[in-house]
């Protein structure tokens, strides 16, 4: 033992050994999360990713973290993001999904509620990837002879869906604002609505609501309608949401239905429609990936 060990360790051996020759340690990772450093030395560090934003920083405001940017850094997940995932207090109170996020963004001042949905979505694909494995593997229905088999869904398959907003637009006619917000004329009314992306603040709220409404006695409304009223900003310029509302439960099917569609083209997220075959009747379909209990709790 070296007089720094016996120093180190509060020794009271007068007797000197023979000093061993020093060796450098191998620096230190620079990047990663450190989980922690015991007495023999134990340094280990999380390993990161950079995820791909399908909005790629374009509709966050200036003084966002997210602004301008096309990725964001993660942490992958540990023993620690498994117990948040079964928590179940998190769980019942509907959190637990952003606070994993909240836990595995490394930049601390991005806040899972200032998230745009689809950068949200991005996140959980990746993180679950990462964490278990690209293969997800789930029951499905199929949606031709409704038989019901098990299938893997390659998640880094996942494409981003991004509009391009030049002058090749790929909807209906619309116009980008200076807010980030989209002006777009409904085809039956005539109606100018003003529409915004909905963020995690806005995809809780609705969920609370949906689901203090099934507890209700006076009846569920359609979540596509509480979505619609939820991202219209205006309708020929008037904000007023009593307005709003009421429009919304009147409008003309067609102009419902344009008004979703295009909503989603023009929401950046991931496009999680993959190729399946059923083994039952044979035919092949494009099916969207299912989020089951299975998600973040794979069996294997």
């Amino acid at each position: 033992m070296s007089r720094n060990n016996e120093e180190r360790l509060g020794a009271t051996s007068q007797v000197e050994a023979p000093v061993a020759p020093t060796v450098e340690p191998p620096p230190a990772p620079t990047t990663g999360a450190t989980l922690g450093q015991g007495s023999v030395g134990l340094n280990f560090v999380v390993p990161t990713e950079f995820v791909e934003l399908p909005s790629g920083g374009e509709f966050y405001p200036p003084d966002h973290p997210l602004h301008g940017e096309d990725t964001v850094e993660i942490r992958h997940m540990t023993a620690r993001e498994e117990e948040i995932l079964t928590s179940r207090t998190l769980l019942k109170k509907g959190i637990a999904l952003d606070r994993l996020i909240e836990s595995v963004l490394v930049n601390k001042q991005i806040k899972p509620d200032s998230l745009l949905v689809g950068d949200k979505n991005a996140i959980l694909i990746m993180s679950r990837a990462v964490a278990y494995g690209p293969d997800y593997t789930t029951r499905v229905t199929c949606p031709e002879c409704m038989a019901t088999s098990k299938h893997t869904f390659n998640l880094i398959a996942a494409q981003h869906e991004a509009m391009e907003y030049g002058e090749e637009e790929t909807v209906q006619a619309y116009t980008r604002t200076d807010n980030n917000t989209f002006l777009l004329m409904l085809p039956r009314t005539n109606v100018q609505v003003e529409v915004r992306l909905l963020t995690g603040a806005d995809e809780r709220w609705l969920t609370k609501t949906m689901e203090r409404k099934k507890k209700s006695k006076s009846g569920i409304d359609s979540i596509v309608s509480e979505q619609m009223r939820l991202f219209t900003v205006s309708l020929n310029g008037i904000t007023d949401k009593t307005a709003i509302n009421k429009f919304i439960n009147s409008m003309p099917a067609a102009d419902s239905r344009f008004l979703r569609n295009t909503y989603a083209e023009l929401s950046p997220n991931i496009d999680l429609t993959q190729d399946f075959a059923c083994s039952e009747c044979g035919e092949t379909s494009e099916m969207e990936v299912p989020f089951t209990a299975e998600f973040f709790w794979p069996k294997q």
